[in-house]
Parts: C-alpha cells; sequence; structure tokens
C-alpha cells in the first residue's frame, strides 16, 4: 500500500491529537496586524510587576504550566465562577498570578477590544518571566483561544509531588509529553519556592518508623530539617534550587544527580533509568563540548506543552476579563 503524503499528514495529526498535542494553528506573530502591540504590552506589565515580586518569574511560569494540564492551555484555571472553579482545586494549591495576567488583559483590552485571548496572554507571560530570570528567550506560537468549562473537579489528575517516577511518566504521556519533556520542564524547578507542606512526608514519614526520604544526600537533610522542621509552620516557603533559586539555568538538574532535591518528585527523576539518562546528559563532564544545550532543549519542551489542546475558531472565545466567560 502507498502512503500518499496527504494521508502521513492524516495519520501524524491524528497521533497528535491523541497524545493531546493540538495540530491547530497556532504561530508567531498571530497578532502582528490585529493587535500589533500585544506582546510588548505583556513583557511591560511583566517586568514591572516583577520589581515589587522577584517570585513573580515563577509564579507565571507554573501558572502556565498549571493551566496546559487541565483542559489544554486555555486559560480555564484563570476563571472564576464560584465554589467548583478549577483554580480551587487541591492540584493547584498554591499557584497565584491571577492578578498579573488580569493586569496584562486590560491594558490589552484597552488598545485591542476582543482580540488577544488569556490563555494566549499566560504563555506570553510565562515567556517573559523566564527571560528575566536570565532564561532563555524565545518565540510564542500564539492564537489559543479561551476555554468555556473551569471546574476543580478536572483537575484531578495534575502531577503531584507523591507521584511516583512511573506515575509521572504516565501523566506527561497523556499530555503527549515524553520522559525528555518530564526532566526538561521539572527543571523549571529551578527557580521559585515550594512551602514545607510538601516536604512533611519526604522528611518525617518516608519510611516505617518516621524515617526520610534516604535518597536525600546527608549533608543536605539537616538544611532541610532545619527549614521544615516537625511540627512546624507547613506554609514556611523553601527556595526549589538551593544554589541559584531566582536565576534560571541548569543548576537543578546537578542538584538532582548529587541528591539535593528538595522535591520527591525531582528526586526520583534520577531513580529512574531512562529519566537518569536524561539528567545525565545535560550535567555530565563532557556536556559542554559534546552534550544537549539545555536552554535549547528547554524552549522546545515548553513550546511544546504549550499546544496541548489549545482551543481555536469556535472551540473557543476571546474573554473580556479573563476571569469571567463572556
Amino acid at each position: 500500500m502507498l502512503w500518499t503524503k496527504a494521508k502521513v499528514s492524516l495519520a501524524l495529526s491524528l497521533v497528535m491529537i491523541f497524545l493531546g498535542i493540538s495540530v491547530a494553528d497556532l504561530k508567531v506573530g498571530y497578532y502582528s496586524n490585529t493587535c500589533p502591540q500585544a506582546e510588548s504590552i505583556v513583557k511591560r506589565v511583566v517586568s514591572g510587576a516583577s520589581l515589587s515580586d522577584p517570585n513573580l518569574p515563577a509564579i507565571l511560569l507554573r501558572l502556565h504550566f498549571h493551566d496546559c494540564f487541565v483542559e489544554g492551555c486555555d486559560g480555564s484555571i484563570l476563571v472564576d465562577n464560584g465554589a467548583i472553579s478549577e483554580k480551587f482545586a487541591f492540584g493547584h494549591e498554591g499557584v497565584r498570578g491571577f492578578e498579573i495576567i488580569e493586569s496584562v488583559k486590560a491594558e490589552v483590552e484597552a488598545a485591542c477590544p476582543g482580540v488577544v485571548s488569556c490563555a494566549d496572554i499566560v504563555a506570553l507571560a510565562a515567556r517573559d518571566a523566564i527571560s528575566l530570570a536570565n532564561g532563555p528567550a524565545y518565540e510564542v506560537p500564539t492564537g489559543r483561544k479561551d476555554g468555556r468549562v473551569s471546574n476543580m473537579s478536572l483537575a484531578k489528575d495534575m502531577p503531584d509531588v507523591s507521584d511516583s517516577i512511573e506515575i509521572l511518566k504516565d501523566k506527561f504521556m497523556q499530555k503527549g509529553l515524553h520522559a525528555k519533556e518530564l526532566v526538561l520542564l521539572s527543571a523549571a524547578h529551578t527557580i521559585g519556592t515550594t512551602a514545607c507542606f510538601f516536604m512533611t512526608k519526604r522528611l518525617y514519614s518516608f519510611l516505617p518508623g518516621g524515617q526520610p526520604d534516604p535518597t536525600i544526600n546527608p549533608v543536605f537533610l539537616p538544611e532541610l530539617t532545619t527549614r521544615c522542621p516537625q511540627n512546624g509552620d507547613v506554609n514556611t516557603r523553601i527556595p526549589m534550587d538551593r544554589v541559584s533559586e531566582r536565576l534560571f539555568d541548569k543548576q537543578i538538574l546537578h542538584n538532582i544527580k548529587d541528591g539535593f532535591a528538595v522535591l520527591q518528585t525531582d528526586a526520583g527523576l534520577y531513580e529512574d533509568v531512562a529519566t537518569r539518562k536524561i539528567v545525565n546528559s545535560y550535567v555530565g563532564l563532557l556536556n559542554p563540548l559534546f552534550g544537549p544545550s539545555f536552554e535549547s532543549d528547554f524552549v522546545k519542551a515548553i513550546v511544546k506543552m504549550g499546544k496541548i489542546d489549545v482551543k481555536t475558531g469556535s472551540s473557543g472565545e476571546i474573554r473580556r476579563v479573563c476571569s469571567a466567560f463572556n
């Protein structure tokens, strides 16, 4: 049987749809004619807001990830439609940045009413946030529409800090993301903080008898227990990258390799053969000369993530405000 180019294209499209990666017509510069100032407005507002909150880059990057993992990259996490709102799901615990996106939206609406989606603003804000943390600059394909559904029950399968590496790989695979993207997107933890709440089990009840996770480097364990003492304030926040918490780099992969990972899921990346090999490819002695580029590969991963189940055409809308459906 001869396969024509059209058949091959259709087959690939069906596979991508099955894996959760949309084949919709996103493109760089989507608003170049309808709202040419859109991206500059996003960058200006995000840059200004970061002056008063140095953790903003991590906040906006996390917001983009959480948006895309529930119902696709459609701004559903931004909606406030009462007690059932997606944003109130346990899997979104601690996610912030909503007011920044709303501020951007207000300015964009003033310049170009009804043109730019909240979903695109989230993706663009994450890009600018990464740049503010000295991370790689990259182009964001735009053209997403905003979703019309927001329900906390849909967020029940968010990746969780207690997930095993196999569960994590499965959750990512369901979104069309492979082990390599799991490692690269987890490396986004190089910026930002986590609450001691998410460390309690790993430090004080990981093994029978109240023993900690044995993969924690013995040098690092006292540091963690001092910052997050047993029966202490679970809302205390600690850096996820003990070396460079506000610098977007690959230091966290070195931390993972050496037993200095903060989160259990990050540590788990070095317990699995496939993900360990990927981590090592970025931190090996020969990487600077012969290994892959972490920055370049991260960009590919986050752009791919930004295409998960996007809405276009009549499948979505352009909200007037990000917190409410039209």
